[in-house]
């Protein structure tokens, strides 16, 4: 399949993404309080600065942002059982 076949079958659904995100942003802006200081405002604005790049591993940068670093200690940060 071709960048052409994939642009006509997904194109609908990524203009409808990006209106609902595009929506939820403007709720967020309209808002009483300002949220620009927030890590997580701080954070979808970085996301979105990775999706406008030409990079094509746009998806995995996204993640790795939204990603916790690993600890080998997780579970005791849950309180989760070891099954050592």
């Amino acid at each position: 399949m071709d960048s052409k076949q994939i642009l006509d079958r997904e194109f609908l659904e990524i203009r409808s993404r990006i209106l609902d995100v595009a929506s939820s942003l403007d709720r967020i802006q309209r808002a009483d309080s300002d949220v620009s200081n927030d890590p997580r405002m701080q954070k979808l604005t970085e996301a979105l600065q990775i999706v406008l790049t030409d990079d094509p591993h746009r998806a995995e940068k996204i993640q790795m942002l939204f990603s916790r670093q690993y600890d080998e200690h997780w579970k005791d940060q849950f309180s989760l059982p070891s099954t050592n």
